[in-house]
């Protein structure tokens, strides 16, 4: 293993597997399925049993708390006991306080051990692409870069990071407060699927379509639009496809995306990864879309 420790919050959705194989540290958010308490994310409410809730409840809306503080200097000051450097990579800061508990976390550590080294940053990208914003921070701890040239790299590359997705209906949106509930309602009373983009740690509108095809197809032409814009080489960017409770939908898609690399000359992995739980509250059961980010180790 390198020279730090790659830490980042519950919103990254990757894999048990990865997290184990890649050693990351992850510190989860915290879900409330409509009323109660609230339940740690992926400890005490998996994300499969996350959707099937919606799926099983629709008219009702779930919610996500940000880690605390504590749950931040818990992991840190062990890593830094343990003589590890850390950094520290969390969802958009416009959509959370993950990174403001991250950033209270690195200043409670800095007064006990005023020599340590943590990097709290600022992803500005969220779930499946986060994760891979993850994943390049362990490209560059793995290929045995220094804290500062590691932590100034991922700085250079987070702006590259687009989503382009769809999602079932409005309303998720709207009842947490991402847009105005007029346009919730009005989309689901005409069928209006939009088509979203998220760059610089916001979203911004990319469109509508009518029905759930059209959308994905204007997914697709937006990605390629922006695809063809800023790449030439397959190897220089990482895509990865992200969906909510419909696997079969998303590895059709996929083919689709694969398609559309292939006859852009940037055929490259594809991997298909779960939107979890911090981010499905928002979107619904049927988010599906893509994340493209440039890799921070320099293809040669």
């Amino acid at each position: 293993m390198g020279k730090f420790r790659v830490v980042t919050d519950g919103s990254a959705d990757l894999p048990e597997e990865i997290l184990a194989e890649r050693k990351i540290t992850v510190v989860p958010f915290y879900v409330m399925l409509g009323e109660g308490s609230y339940l740690k994310q992926d400890k005490e409410i998996s994300t499969e049993a996350f959707y099937a809730w919606m799926l099983a409840n629709s008219g009702k809306y779930p919610k996500s708390a940000a880690p605390s503080a504590q749950d931040y200097y818990d992991v840190f000051s062990k890593a830094v006991e343990a003589g590890e450097k850390v950094i520290c990579i969390c969802i958009t800061s416009k959509f959370s306080c993950s990174f403001q508990s991250a950033s209270i976390a690195r200043e409670m550590v800095l007064d006990q051990w005023p020599c340590a080294s943590i990097a709290v940053m600022d992803s500005t990208v969220n779930t499946v692409l986060q994760g891979q914003f993850v994943l390049e921070a362990c490209e560059l701890r793995d290929a045995q870069a220094d804290f500062e040239e590691a932590v100034a790299r991922l700085e250079e590359i987070k702006a590259t990071g687009r989503i382009f997705f769809t999602i079932g209906g409005i309303e998720y949106l709207s009842v947490g407060g991402r847009i105005g509930k007029l346009a919730g309602k009005v989309s689901s009373m005409l069928n209006i699927k939009p088509i979203i983009a998220l760059r610089e740690g916001e979203i911004h509108a990319a469109g509508v379509s009518m029905g759930r095809k059209k959308s994905l197809d204007k997914v697709l032409s937006t990605a390629k639009g922006y695809l063809s814009e800023n790449f030439s080489r397959g190897e220089d960017f990482s895509i990865t496809v992200g969906y909510g409770s419909d696997h079969e939908e998303a590895a059709g898609f996929r083919a689709k995306v694969a398609e559309m690399l292939e006859g852009l000359r940037l055929s490259t992995e594809i991997p298909i990864r779960r939107i979890g739980a911090v981010i499905g509250v928002h979107t619904g059961p049927y988010p599906i879309g893509v994340g493209i980010l440039r890799r921070a180790c320099k293809a040669i």
